[in-house]
């Protein structure tokens, strides 16, 4: 079926109509509106530690990612508020260490893509743009109807227009559903999706992790693996977190090629909210087990200051770059 036609309400657009929609959306509100004012409100009593280090340069930004949530772009249209977000997939250099560099496909610039974060029962909006080279989609884990799925290419030079509204609570993620789907995803083109539950949780110090991994020579065989984009980053920068302030870590794994892998956090135990998908957790372990895709908060706080690693338990992905540590400080 040629890729300029549209399956039901998944219309694609030339770029001059996207532009064209963008501009005219009415009622504008600004990036993080009102619920993102009193989300950042609530949290105001988190301290956070500031950073020592520059966020390193390119398409992976693995400090700033950390705690960078996106909340979109507020809009009212006939009555009904919108959250609007833009991703455009396109093609970057990803300079893994010093010595091996590794083309990848990306979103808005960067591998992961944008951690979007919203709240459950709004309206979702996402403008996508392939300007990748291949054709490329998006597809949103959540509930949703069959036509903004995600599964329909869009060609190099087109976009599209998935709206829905955003179900269940939990931590979720979005990726290319295009075949090869293991290659699309394994070449940079996903990212986590957060909708938050309509009773807050608790304050918390945030933090997403995405493990995922590199097969550099095309083996099906991950050679390199990282939190956020990196191998090894968080090694040389840990993380900085407060001696007994609740984290709350939001782990997915996109690790391709691996059937499943390990979270180990040393010193300490977490409560599990499996899939983020309850209020109340399920267990308290200090190692879980996640296929791909799977995804989890994690919650703990550490007793004693000092430095503490976190990783998985397979010694040969650890080695090879899914590796940190996280510095607690006495606040």
């Amino acid at each position: 079926m040629p890729n300029n036609l549209a399956l039901g309400k998944e219309t694609l657009w030339s770029r001059r109509q996207l532009l064209k929609l963008g501009l005219c959306g009415t009622g504008v509100t600004g990036v993080a509106a009102l619920w993102h004012m009193a989300n950042a409100k609530r949290k105001s009593i988190v301290k956070v530690p500031p950073l020592e280090i520059a966020a390193p340069e390119g398409v992976a930004q693995p400090m700033k990612m950390l705690r960078n949530f996106d909340y979109g772009t507020l809009k009212k249209e006939n009555g009904r508020t919108i959250r609007e977000f833009t991703l455009t997939a396109g093609t970057s250099v990803l300079q893994l260490n010093s010595a091996v560099s590794y083309n990848i496909w990306d979103l808005n610039g960067h591998i992961p893509g944008p951690t979007l974060r919203v709240k459950q029962g709004e309206r979702v909006r996402i403008l996508f743009l392939n300007k990748a080279g291949h054709s490329h989609s998006l597809h949103f884990h959540g509930i949703h109807s069959s036509d903004m799925d995600g599964i329909r290419p869009v060609s190099n030079g087109s976009a599209t227009i998935y709206e829905f509204d955003a179900e269940p609570y939990g931590v979720h993620l979005y990726h290319c559903h295009i075949e090869p789907v293991t290659r699309h995803i394994a070449k940079g083109l996903y990212g986590m999706f957060i909708i938050d539950p309509p009773t807050p949780r608790p304050p918390a110090d945030e933090i997403a992790l995405v493990m995922a991994g590199y097969d550099i020579n095309d083996d099906s065989h991950n050679e390199y693996y990282a939190f956020n984009g990196l191998p090894h980053f968080y090694m040389d920068n840990p993380i900085r977190i407060y001696k007994d302030q609740l984290v709350r870590l939001y782990v997915l794994n996109i690790i391709e090629y691996d059937p499943a892998v390990t979270f180990h956090l040393h010193a300490n135990f977490f409560d599990v909210y499996r899939t983020g998908m309850t209020l109340t957790p399920s267990e308290k372990t200090d190692v879980i087990t996640m296929g791909v895709a799977e995804r989890h908060i994690l919650e703990f706080a550490f007793r004693y200051p000092g430095k503490y690693m976190f990783h998985p338990h397979q010694d040969a992905i650890a080695e090879h770059g899914c590796m940190g540590v996280f510095e607690v400080m006495n606040a």
